[in-house]
């Protein structure tokens, strides 16, 4: 969520998220295809889900509304693969490798690919006590980061209130950028629609975002 077209939350002129009646989980077979090839580099350790996020946050704006969920998918592995050095610019334009491939020292195995995915645990020891408690009102810092974040635009600079304290996790604005786990605490913090979005809001609309420490200042 750095300021890029990925975070659109809030945005004007998007119109309302559609669902899908009877949605497939793929609409063609090329799109299970990706999924798998997430599963299986992702396995290699080489980047963090948040460095996965970044690859996609990044794409250009008009690739970025043309593309579907799992074309940016695969937009943002083609993009962590050559950042990687596993693959080069011109073997993905010419569709093939051009050299010899690069080994990895993990790999996933027929076995372990039949398992389901687990959900990953980033919670981590605290490196200090929690600086907000339940209750109290905090300002969203307004912050215009280039690299990855996940403070959406639309409560920077807002007032809310601090509704849960989530425990301590791994920072994703470090861990985009190979830089550490970095914890930090997690809080859910509530805001008002009008608080975000004026006095024309909906008064009875709420909004509860997951923020880190950092992201937070005393009201």
């Amino acid at each position: 969520m750095s300021n890029t077209i990925h975070d659109m939350g809030g945005m004007h002129g998007f119109g309302p998220v559609e669902a899908e009646p009877n949605e497939p989980p793929f609409h063609e077979p090329w799109e299970g295809r990706v999924l798998a090839l997430q599963r299986a580099m992702g396995y290699t350790g080489l980047w963090t889900i948040d460095a996965g996020r970044a690859s996609m946050e990044t794409l250009p704006p008009i690739t970025y509304l043309s593309a579907s969920y799992y074309q940016r998918w695969f937009l943002g592995l083609e993009r962590r693969l050559e950042r990687h050095g596993l693959v080069g610019a011109d073997e993905i334009a010419a569709g093939h490798s051009l050299r010899p491939a690069v080994g990895l020292n993990r790999k996933m195995t027929a076995a372990e690919a039949t398992h389901p995915p687990t959900r990953g645990n980033y919670e981590r020891p605290a490196p200090a006590p929690a600086r907000f408690k339940v209750g109290d009102i905090v300002r969203a810092r307004n912050i215009s980061p280039t690299t990855h974040t996940r403070l959406p635009r639309y409560a920077r600079g807002k007032l809310g209130l601090v509704e849960v304290i989530r425990g301590c996790h791994v920072y994703p604005d470090t861990a985009a950028l190979g830089q550490g786990d970095d914890p930090q605490w997690l809080y859910t913090v509530v805001f008002t629609g009008r608080e975000l979005w004026g006095e024309a809001a909906d008064p009875t609309i709420k909004v509860s975002i997951e923020a880190f420490e950092p992201y937070l200042t005393p009201a």
